[in-house]
């Protein structure tokens, strides 16, 4: 079993036909210290208390040297998301709270991922 620390809103919510997505960050604590990384989930559209779906694997972990050494290390912390027209998700976030990134992925492939594992 995972053991996650802290769970928290990252960026405001995205309004899709198949509910919000939130993408929220979690703090796991490890032996060498917390890791922050970056998760998704599907709230209701109707009733955003309730969860319909979230996708089980993070969605941006801290990889690349940027993002595992700094000032904290192993900090992926997402700011902001913008959809784009073509349905490409622009995620912004912080890195090891030293560095400005951003990240994309498909809008579809992270709403499929919180449906495909259920929870």
């Amino acid at each position: 079993m995972v053991r996650i620390a802290r769970v928290g809103a990252s960026a405001p919510p995205i309004k899709t036909d198949r509910g919000w997505l939130e993408i929220y960050h979690g703090v796991r604590m490890t032996s060498g210290g917390p890791i922050y990384r970056a998760g998704a989930v599907m709230l209701d559209l109707e009733n955003p208390a309730k969860v319909v779906g979230r996708c089980l694997p993070p969605i941006l972990s801290p990889r690349e040297i940027y993002e595992r050494v700094g000032d904290i290390g192993n900090v992926v912390f997402v700011g902001g998301a913008l959809v784009e027209p073509d349905g490409e998700v622009k995620v912004y976030y912080g890195a090891a709270d030293t560095a400005i990134c951003v990240a994309t992925a498909p809008l579809q492939d992270i709403i499929d991922c919180c449906f495909e594992c259920g929870d």
